[in-house]
């Protein structure tokens, strides 16, 4: 863990690391990239899957440099959205990965993604699909906060608009049980090996309570922090997590892992 903090004491990461053109070739085993906030890179035996990527385009001023672009990025076979918040569906990210296959979610957002043209597969919570070796469900999630505030409520928000995603690989299970509020049904799944873990002290979020006990109840998964130390927002607690914090009010702190954007984890 590598975390200092910022004249307005933000936790912060390492620098980051830049994402190679290697990082996407066929490989002997399971791979786990953080992007920097809520965006994830796998690759499984080459079968490569962003979730969230959030590389370029973004509308609040951040405190890292991205490990890569979207242009420079040579083929994914999927994108993975958990939901329409533009810090997680990056319409400018997903035009300009110029070799996707598809892009997954939920029905609502997947109707989103085909509206700027892109090949959007719509799911049902609780549904199944594979890309490459890997095996992907959506799992619950809540966190329609639009519905609160009349700027943002042109639609009424519901639950299955929203997901995480519990990915099955060769080599273990990865789960990110995306934004949300703790629910009961994610402490009632089988052992992932790994959570991207998103720790928001925010009422619409896991809060830090619900943190600790998400991750008490998988006392063996591995924990990646995600939606931390990205952006320059002191005030937002949305965005500000400490993985320190985190590590010192769970069991197994050894678990918990502060990567550098662009840093490798390796399943």
């Amino acid at each position: 863990m590598n975390v200092t903090r910022n004249e307005n004491g933000q936790a912060i990461p390492a620098a980051t690391i830049p994402l190679t053109q290697d990082a996407f070739a066929k490989i002997d085993g399971t791979e786990i990239y953080w992007l920097g906030n809520a965006s994830i890179f796998i690759n499984s035996h080459g079968t490569n899957v962003m979730i969230d990527p959030l590389l370029e385009g973004f509308d609040m001023p951040l405190l890292i440099e991205m490990p890569i672009l979207p242009a420079d990025i040579p083929a994914l076979d999927a994108i993975l959205i958990t939901h329409d918040d533009n810090d997680h569906f990056s319409k400018p990210t997903c035009h300009d990965v110029k070799n996707c296959r598809e892009f997954h979610a939920p029905q609502f957002v997947a109707g989103l993604i085909r509206d700027e043209g892109l090949n959007g597969i719509g799911h049902d919570i609780g549904e199944t699909f594979s890309v490459g070796d890997m095996k992907i469900t959506l799992t619950p999630a809540e966190h329609n906060w639009k519905n609160d505030y009349p700027k943002y409520h042109w639609r009424d928000y519901k639950l299955e608009d929203y997901c995480g995603f519990w990915i099955e690989t060769p080599e273990g299970k990865i789960w990110t049980p995306g934004d949300s509020r703790l629910l009961q049904a994610q402490l009632e799944m089988p052992q992932p090996d790994v959570i991207l873990f998103d720790f928001a002290d925010n009422s619409w979020h896991i809060t830090f309570d619900g943190a600790v006990k998400l991750a008490n109840t998988y006392p063996a998964a591995a924990l990646i922090c995600i939606h931390w130390g990205s952006v320059d927002a002191p005030n937002m607690n949305t965005f500000n997590g400490d993985p320190e914090k985190l590590a010192a009010a769970v069991v197994n702190p050894e678990r918990v892992y502060a990567l550098a954007p662009g840093e490798k984890f390796k399943l």
